[in-house]
């Protein structure tokens, strides 16, 4: 690795960065990618269908509340040699007092990792640990107290991932509401 900002794949380098608000079609086209993934069904509550059919509002708006110098989200992506994004990681900040979007109370200011998605052919070069890097330096700096983030419980090499970058279960499970007999489980990480 040669920077914090960069990691390397045989001669390739990514840069990794926070998105900007000007950039929301590449922002879609990264999540469309993502849905279409065969683990999406594990990885995200919603489907390509559902985030196919949103105006394209929602995806400029979406981009400028998780843009370079947003205050309540970040996404960070990262960019092959080429410029084509290959992946993508966001933090939610939750605030305490407030509820987060399964309607449990927050109790501490802390970051919510959502979005996780590496293009497959990026994947297992070291790309996901530059991107969880940089949303946790983000995370840090704006005063979390923890980041946590929510897994199937059937996704077990997005679970060994969490574990490997110092993540934990809770013990909180959260049930979906479109499969009753599945489960979400919360990991965290505490601030160092």
């Amino acid at each position: 690795m040669s920077s914090p900002d960069s990691v390397a794949k045989h001669d390739e380098k990514y840069l990794v960065r926070a998105i900007r608000a000007e950039e929301w079609s590449a922002v879609r086209a990264l999540r469309l990618q993502a849905l279409r993934d065969p683990v999406a069904h594990l990885a995200f509550l919603e489907t390509y269908e559902a985030a196919a059919a949103k105006p394209d509002s929602f995806w400029q708006e979406r981009a400028i509340g998780a843009a370079e110098g947003a205050a309540g989200a970040r996404q960070f992506i990262a960019e092959d040699p080429d410029g084509m994004w290959v992946g993508s990681v966001t933090v939610l900040v939750e605030e305490a007092g407030t509820t987060d979007w399964a309607g449990s109370p927050v109790e501490r200011r802390q970051g919510h990792v959502v979005g996780v998605y590496v293009r497959p052919e990026h994947r297992g070069c070291g790309l996901t640990e530059v991107l969880f890097d940089e949303a946790l330096r983000w995370a840090w700096e704006i005063g979390a107290e923890r980041v946590r983030l929510i897994v199937h419980e059937d996704n077990g090499r997005a679970q060994r991932f969490y574990r490997r970058v110092g993540f934990l279960p809770s013990g909180v499970t959260v049930p979906l509401t479109a499969d009753p007999e599945a489960n979400e489980l919360e990991y965290v990480l505490v601030r160092p």
